[in-house]
């Protein structure tokens, strides 16, 4: 059993850090230095936990239905062909700004800022967008955290509870502001309605709905790992609002959702968990060094 153990582990690494991951994570969490997050803090907690691979899906599919974020992807991404690179630059970023020293997560930061400067572009009806304006940056930002607290808190190992679930959102805020959010969100009550404030300008445009339909039918994986991979997607479109299942052409099936793909979720994370586990310890003595 640990060689199996090992084996999905090292699999679900690769495919989630890239092949230069292992690097990557010693220096995160390895590196000696002050962090912007103490070890054990809800943002730790949350971004540490197996429950982000759904979280991460389903904040790829919210995201989708902004068409000034979709027309970027759309315009600026080769995701079809680099979709696994595009997932490890997402969560390296992620867990350098969370785990990483400060001076990493400063430099990370300052990354993406510079990639933003270059995504630019028009829409149909001949309106400019921009990667670096602070409305756009704030609603993926908001999808995100929306999506990640969800997640963890249907499929979490210990999921936060009371006040931990507000210090999480003022956490993420501080990494959104140093990103170039305006005001973001603090407290879970400003988080859904942040969310809510952006109804009005979403959409399912046939972009958004083509790559909904790539992430979910047709991901770049080997066929070995469709079967658990589909057992993801499910459980990330069973946390989607229904109000968004119309336009992005999701199911809605809420007796299912509630309980079979719960169910099957909570044995997909829980895997992922047992998998990771080994790294899992690292990270945790790492951070503390």
């Amino acid at each position: 059993m640990p060689g199996v153990r090992g084996r999905l582990g090292s699999e679900l690494f690769l495919r989630v850090a890239g092949p230069d991951g292992l690097k990557h994570a010693e220096r995160i969490h390895l590196r000696p230095g002050p962090r912007w997050f103490e070890a054990g803090s809800p943002i730790t907690r949350v971004h540490g936990d197996a429950s982000m691979f759904i979280g991460g899906l389903r904040a790829l599919l919210l995201q989708t239905l902004h068409p000034a974020a979709m027309r970027g992807v759309a315009e600026h991404s080769d995701f079809r062909h680099d979709a696994w690179g595009r997932l490890a630059r997402t969560s390296r970023f992620i867990a350098v700004t969370t785990f990483g020293t400060a001076d990493d997560a400063e430099q990370s930061v300052a990354a993406v800022r510079r990639i933003h400067e270059h995504i630019v572009g028009t829409m149909p009806d001949g309106t400019p967008y921009a990667a670096t304006d602070p409305h756009l940056l704030g609603w993926v930002h908001v999808a995100e955290i929306d999506s990640f607290l969800r997640a963890h808190t249907v499929y979490g190992r210990e999921p936060l509870t009371g006040a931990d679930r507000d210090t999480y959102v003022a956490q993420t805020a501080e990494v959104a502001r140093r990103l170039g959010v305006v005001d973001p969100p603090t407290t879970e009550a400003e988080l859904a309605a942040t969310l809510a404030s952006y109804r009005p300008e979403l959409r399912g445009t046939p972009e958004a709905r083509a790559t909904v339909g790539y992430l979910l039918l047709r991901p770049p994986l080997p066929a070995l790992a469709r079967a658990p991979y589909a057992v993801i997607a499910a459980a990330a479109v069973g946390l989607m609002p229904r109000w968004t299942r119309r336009p992005l052409r999701l199911p809605w099936l809420p007796v299912s959702e509630r309980t079979v793909v719960r169910a099957l979720g909570g044995v997909a994370t829980g895997t992922i968990r047992w998998a990771m586990t080994p790294r899992q310890q690292l990270r945790e003595r790492g951070h503390v060094s």
